[in-house]
Order: C-alpha cells, then sequence, then structure tokens
C-alpha cells in the first residue's frame, strides 16, 4: 500500500478572473518545479443573496436584493518536492484570494 504524496490548494474568490490568473501562477510555479498539477477544477458558485427594505419606514414591499457570488477552485499536486514547496511559499497571489492548502 502506498501513500500518495499531494498537497490539495483550495481557492476562493469573489472575482473569478483574479481567480483564474492566481490558478495559472501556481500551475505554472508546480511545472517549472516538475511537479505534477492537475485542475484547476471549478466546483459549484456560491451565491448569497440579500433583501433589504428600501425604506426604513413605509412600503415593506419595496426591497433590493444583492448578491455575493463567491467562486471556489481546486488545484492539486501530485509528487510536490521540497522545491516546489519552497516556490509556492514565495509565490505572490493577489490579496482577494482565499487560498486553502491541505497535504
Amino acid at each position: 500500500m502506498s501513500i500518495e504524496n499531494k498537497i490539495r490548494i483550495k481557492l476562493r474568490a469573489y472575482n473569478y478572473n483574479i481567480l483564474n490568473q492566481s490558478c495559472q501562477e501556481i500551475i505554472q510555479t508546480a511545472n517549472r518545479t516538475l511537479a505534477k498539477a492537475i485542475g484547476p477544477i471549478p466546483m459549484p458558485t456560491k451565491r448569497r443573496i440579500y433583501c433589504v427594505l428600501r425604506s426604513p419606514h413605509v412600503d415593506k414591499d419595496a426591497r433590493e436584493h444583492f448578491e455575493i457570488r463567491t467562486h471556489i477552485k481546486i488545484i492539486e499536486i501530485h509528487e510536490p518536492s521540497s522545491q516546489t514547496i519552497d516556490s509556492l511559499m514565495k509565490l505572490n497571489i493577489h490579496s482577494s484570494v482565499d487560498i486553502e492548502v491541505k497535504l
């Protein structure tokens, strides 16, 4: 029974263009260090809808809806070397992208 060595990176962002740029940077870094990168795998977009009354006193029927979409992508890196991990840690990714790393 072999234990497979892999890193799973989960990226979340409100702007999908910035998310795609970050995914490309991670994949290019992994390929430069000869690690096998799988992805980016798109996950379902989460939609949060907020309903707000337009007037604070009257007109309960007058409402506005606001929506926040959270885009999620997963990248798996198989057989990472120590050089791969070091280069991923030094990578400068946009501040609006939330990164979750699992070994």
